[in-house]
């Protein structure tokens, strides 16, 4: 993998740069849509790459693991030949799950011990396992095992638990480099910086991360339940330690408005399920604002999602059919509102990107921010 710098903005932060790897090159900043068992939820693979010009995918380790197992798909060939996706694909190492799975869950310096959420068998993730497993299914940048600590987190477990992040960092770095890809096309590692929001802890584990010298760098436990000030003072802590010369992951975030303000900080790449979690259940992001297409008073409203779209999905269908489909349970109603919010994610750091190279992002961002948030 290698990345370069393409831009600076001169008012804040914000870079444009080019991620090159085996299954393509990526512009940043991007937007990675999260394909937790394979596949973006209601998305087909040729509608990510025709309509919603998604350049990367996630993949989640732990759910991947235990279905459809590394059987399958090391026989298919990795999860690019399994699922059909033939551009990047970045895996979660399954820390976040360490996070979520509080009640199913035990942690020692080994690794984590949990049960699956599937059919209750027990199961054990240790560094090197999950360097072994991302190996298997084969993405182009896998990531390093952490622990995800919570919000709020008593100071003394944050610190005992970078502590620990570090050490099983040092462990995954060993196995990732005493092994090989499986499928032809090459593989990095990036370490994850934890701390909680604690500047002294962030600032220590950003350093330690940033001693691996590997190829990039994830900042992970933030977008959980924190306020959004303390996010931005944590990221901005810790781009300020990470390299320049290197693409910086935020792990998880977030809204249309986070996405901007963290890009102004230095940010290169974003994931998160919120717009087809949210698509889902009926929140609409444009760029005038959300809409809750459920509303009633959308019932008899023939406009477009987004009037100043030009968007695919836009040009065919109304708010008020789009409302009928979700009210009536229609899976399409799911598909539509996916692909809209899909869309408007990955036009919005498109965007971010022109700016950031025609020096107008800071004002730019500014009037979006305020845009953005507002509710129609």
């Amino acid at each position: 993998m290698k990345f370069s710098l393409t831009a600076q903005d001169i008012h804040s932060k914000a870079r444009a740069g080019e991620i090159n790897t085996d299954h393509g090159t990526i512009q940043t900043p991007i937007f990675m849509p999260v394909g937790t068992a394979g596949t973006v939820k209601a998305v087909h693979q040729r509608e990510l790459k025709d309509d919603v010009k998604a350049q990367i995918i996630l993949g989640n380790t732990y759910h991947l693991y235990l279905r459809p197992g590394l059987n399958t798909l090391e026989q298919a060939g990795g999860l690019h030949k399994f699922n059909g996706w033939d551009k990047p694909i970045l895996t979660d190492s399954g820390g976040y799950q360490v996070y979520s799975l509080t009640d199913v869950r035990k942690i020692k310096e080994e690794g984590v011990t949990f049960r699956s959420h599937i059919d209750g068998s027990k199961h054990l993730f240790t560094p090197e396992s999950a360097m072994d497993i991302q190996r298997i299914i084969g993405a182009d940048i896998i990531m390093a095992f952490d622990e995800c600590t919570p919000y709020p987190c008593d100071y003394g477990y944050a610190r005992r638990s970078i502590e620990m992040t570090h050490r099983w960092l040092q462990r995954c770095c060993d196995r990732f480099d005493s092994t090989e890809p499986k499928y032809g096309h090459s593989q990095t590692l990036f370490p994850i910086v934890q701390g909680s929001t604690y500047k002294d802890l962030r600032i220590k584990s950003a350093e330690a991360v940033a001693s691996f010298e590997r190829e990039g760098n994830a900042i992970g436990g933030l977008s959980v339940g924190e306020p959004a000030e303390e996010m931005y003072a944590m990221t901005e802590v810790v781009c300020d330690i990470l390299p320049q010369h290197k693409p910086r992951y935020l792990m998880g975030v977030g809204t249309p408005v986070n996405i901007l303000e963290n890009i102004a900080l230095g940010i290169d790449m974003f994931d998160c399920v919120m717009p087809t979690r949210n698509a889902r259940n009926g929140m609409l992001f444009t760029r005038n604002g959300i809409i809750n297409i459920r509303n009633e008073k959308w019932k008899n409203d023939f406009s477009a999602v987004d009037e100043e779209s030009d968007l695919w999905v836009d040009q065919q269908h109304s708010k008020a059919y789009l409302r009928h489909l979700m009210t009536a349970g229609e899976m399409l109603g799911a598909q539509i509102a996916s692909l809209h919010n899909l869309h408007f994610y990955l036009w919005l750091v498109s965007q971010a990107r022109e700016k950031i190279i025609s020096g107008e992002f800071y004002n730019w961002k500014e009037k979006m921010v305020k845009q953005l948030a507002h509710r129609l």
